[in-house]
This record gives C-alpha cells, sequence and structure tokens, in this order.
C-alpha cells in the first residue's frame, strides 16, 4: 500500500513538473540575464552604460518575476527525489513484544549477571 502512495505521489510530481518545465527554463534563463546585466552594471564606470545595464537588469526581473510559479517545478522535482529515496528502503523491523513476565526476568539476570 506504500508503493501505492509513492506511485501516487511521483505521478502526480511528473505531471506537475513537465507542466512546469517551460516556466523553469524561463526563470532560468530570464536569472542567467540578470546576473550577466548585475555583472555589466558593476564593472563598467559609464553612466550611460550603467543605465542601459539596470534597464536590462529590470526587464529581467520582471521576466522573473512572471516566472515565478515555475517554483512549483522545483518543488515537484525534490517530491520525486524523496519518492526515489524512499522507494526501496528497508521496512523497520519490528520487534516482537514479549509479554511473558518470565523470559523478561531472565533477560534481566542475564544482564545482572553480566555486569557483576
Amino acid at each position: 500500500m506504500k508503493k501505492f502512495g509513492y506511485l501516487l505521489l511521483g505521478g502526480v510530481a511528473v505531471i506537475v513538473l513537465l507542466s512546469n518545465l517551460a516556466p523553469m527554463i524561463a526563470l532560468g534563463i530570464s536569472l542567467l540575464i540578470m546576473y550577466f546585466a548585475y555583472k555589466g552594471f558593476i564593472k563598467t564606470n559609464s553612466t550611460f552604460t550603467k543605465i542601459i545595464w539596470a534597464t536590462i537588469g529590470i526587464i529581467a526581473l520582471f521576466a522573473s518575476a512572471s516566472n515565478l510559479p515555475a517554483i512549483l517545478g522545483f518543488v515537484a522535482v525534490y517530491v520525486l527525489y524523496v519518492v526515489y529515496k524512499n522507494w526501496n528502503k528497508p521496512k523497520a523491523a519490528k520487534m516482537k513484544e514479549d509479554n511473558d513476565p518470565f523470559t523478561n526476568f531472565e533477560e534481566e539476570w542475564n544482564d545482572l549477571k553480566g555486569n557483576l
């Protein structure tokens, strides 16, 4: 039953990832343009060139803001990663509690004898 839940969660994450793939690429490109605009703005000494780089940076900032829903795609990638890591995770071994008082007494007695 747990595998079915992982399969369902992974399927939904794949659908969300595929639907947000283009905005994710556009977000990456606009962030890259904004980075290069910032670097060009810092390196130049000319006022006119600073205005040009600032304008390019502001346009890239608005383009990045319009692609902000692409963050859902990155969340889907993380969910897929978690599902992949937990898919073949071994089950935790259930320790059977023995309610027999004599067995518990024998274990405690052996522990006490070992400590003396």
